[in-house]
């Protein structure tokens, strides 16, 4: 099968479409955090997760491209594409240093801001067992990993009402 630079430039589109859907998904998720809407950012953790295995999808796709072009062109199989760009002709060389810089900086934005929003969740979990633990002092016990890592575990079975009739 011959990979031509068209395929792999429909593959950096794609690539580039998808990203841009997680980062809206993100962003999303970090206006919900903000609006303090648990259920949306729920929600969008499913549709986040299931956009970035279509990420995946795509970035393989345009891997396994760029390996078949590689070695069409008589390139070690895991040559980058930039690598690649003085073997394809000159006209389509602007086009996808273009898309591998946009590919480029939308992945950057996206772990950005999914460092972020993961940094925003860890420190709401971490409040919100505080506020418990403050309610219930007896109930939470703090352990240690070898790394240093605080673990908080409920103690006790969470207590019932009965009712007496």
């Amino acid at each position: 099968m011959t990979i031509s630079w068209e395929f792999i430039a429909d593959c950096l589109r794609q690539e580039l479409a998808d990203y841009g859907g997680l980062l809206h998904l993100f962003e999303q998720q970090q206006r919900r955090l903000f609006e303090r809407d648990p259920h949306a950012v729920m929600s969008l953790g499913g549709v986040i997760e299931e956009q970035a295995r279509s990420v995946a999808g795509c970035r393989l796709r345009r891997e396994q491209a760029v390996a078949s072009l590689a070695m069409e062109l008589g390139q070690p199989r895991q040559s980058t594409l930039r690598s690649l760009l003085p073997h394809i002709e000159r006209s389509a060389r602007p086009l996808l240093e273009a898309l591998i810089g946009e590919v480029n900086a939308l992945l950057f934005r996206v772990r950005l801001i999914s460092r972020h929003n993961h940094t925003l969740l860890t420190r709401a979990v971490e409040v919100h067992q505080e506020v418990l633990q403050q309610l219930r002092p007896n109930s939470f016990t703090k352990t240690y990993s070898p790394a240093g890592r605080v673990s908080v575990t409920s103690a006790q079975a969470a207590s019932t009402l009965c009712v007496a009739g």
